[in-house]
């Protein structure tokens, strides 16, 4: 109402004042200018802003919002400004069909599931089997995993689809522009000009056979075509196997066999270190980002580098309702349930009395074993785990 008398009574002045002209000045475009300079400020609207960007408060790696409303007051995401902003390449996502945590008979198997975002699943490039460079064209958010992807571009003029176009877990530091590449398929024979590779088997074999000793000038010569061999490969982003990584570099997408995909440390911000490579020439041993040191065939590849987006475990969602649009239904408490809900429910009071803290099927929590792999365990339950991740003391004291 008060905009409307506003405008009313500025458009009255301004007819007002070119009544009341004087007779000697003839009503010229630019008597209208001066006499309506206040009726063109203020028809001058600035360009919209978008609202969390007026209310964001940017700090050193986390970007706040300013509490006008209590959903966001508590509000914490990363600084990500290298993101693209735009939509995936379809050729490379396929549609999710939820099912809110239940099975084929309708039962449900995975508790707190439902509702949330329309999702399109990113076909993620875990096998990485295309040899040649790659340009990296841009960094995605991918709603379906905590890490960020990067989309790749072949350069071979052949290659067509999805063998052209892929998308690969971003490593930390990896920016639109950057190339990589994958040594899976074998090592070019001009990439280093008289470096010889040896692979696992043929180790075996020389070792089993007759061995013959180098000169120092043939070792002198192969270990400067080694060095630059690793100067050339050891980047992040690269595909290689593991007998060709030396012990401390950082990995992550580790395979379990020579010709499947990348399972192991996936998630954002997580790595793996490679400790040393066995004299029996077959496995590799590698300590994973729990602590836990394992073994691995030499012939399964890794990715060199860090996983990106290291800060997404300290971002804070700021309300309920950003859990529900991820999919995440709430949990309720065991002391709140009642008895033939929960082992912790029913009784008087806010306690589960001395019961053992139990899940809902009746297996120990809270720090109890439910299971005994490596050499604890029983027999051959996982022969290929040397150390055990740390727990209890060990893990509090950081004696890992």
């Amino acid at each position: 109402m008060f905009t409307a008398r506003s405008s009313a009574g500025l458009l009255r002045s301004i007819f007002s004042s070119s009544l009341t002209r004087p007779k000697s000045l003839p009503l010229t475009s630019t008597y209208l200018q001066q006499t309506c300079r206040y009726a063109t400020e203020a028809q001058d609207v600035r360009a919209p802003v978008d609202i969390s960007t007026a209310l964001a408060r940017t700090s050193a790696i986390f970007k706040t919002y300013k509490p006008v409303t209590p959903g966001i007051r508590h509000l914490r995401r990363p600084l990500n400004p290298h993101l693209y902003e735009g939509r995936p390449v379809r050729l490379l996502t396929i549609p999710k069909r939820k099912k809110g945590g239940r099975n084929n008979s309708g039962r449900i198997t995975v508790r707190h599931r439902g509702g949330g975002h329309r999702q399109r699943i990113r076909t993620v490039d875990f096998r990485r089997d295309e040899p040649g460079i790659h340009d990296v064209v841009r960094i995605e958010y991918d709603p379906g995993r905590s890490a960020h992807i990067a989309l790749l571009k072949n350069r071979s003029p052949l290659a067509e689809g999805t063998k052209k176009w892929s998308y690969i877990i971003a490593t930390e530091g990896m920016r639109a522009g950057d190339t990589v590449q994958s040594f899976r398929s074998g090592i070019p024979d001009d990439l280093v000009p008289g470096l010889v590779l040896e692979k696992p088997s043929q180790k075996r074999a020389n070792k089993d056979g007759t061995e013959e000793e180098l000169s120092t000038q043939e070792s002198s010569d192969q270990s400067l075509a080694l060095g630059m061999f690793r100067a050339l490969t050891l980047k992040s982003g690269n595909v290689l196997p593991l007998y060709l990584i030396p012990p401390g570099t950082v990995i992550h997408n580790i395979a379990l066999s020579p010709q499947g995909p990348g399972i192991l440390v996936r998630s954002a911000g997580s790595s793996a270190l490679v400790m040393a490579h066995e004299d029996s020439g077959r496995y590799t041993q590698v300590r994973l980002q729990s602590g836990e040191i394992r073994k691995v065939l030499q012939e399964c590849c890794a990715t060199i580098g860090q996983v990106g987006n290291y800060l997404w475990k300290n971002r804070s969602l700021g309300k309920a309702g950003r859990s529900r649009w991820l999919g995440w239904r709430p949990s309720v408490r065991g002391v709140a349930m009642n008895a033939k809900d929960h082992p912790h429910g029913g009784g008087r009071g806010k306690s589960k009395s001395n019961k053992h803290p139990v899940s809902i099927w009746g297996w120990g929590t809270k720090g109890t074993r439910t299971r005994k792999p490596g050499p604890k365990g029983p027999k051959n339950s996982n022969k290929m785990v040397i150390r055990e991740r740390p727990r209890g003391v060990e893990k509090r004291t950081g004696r890992a």
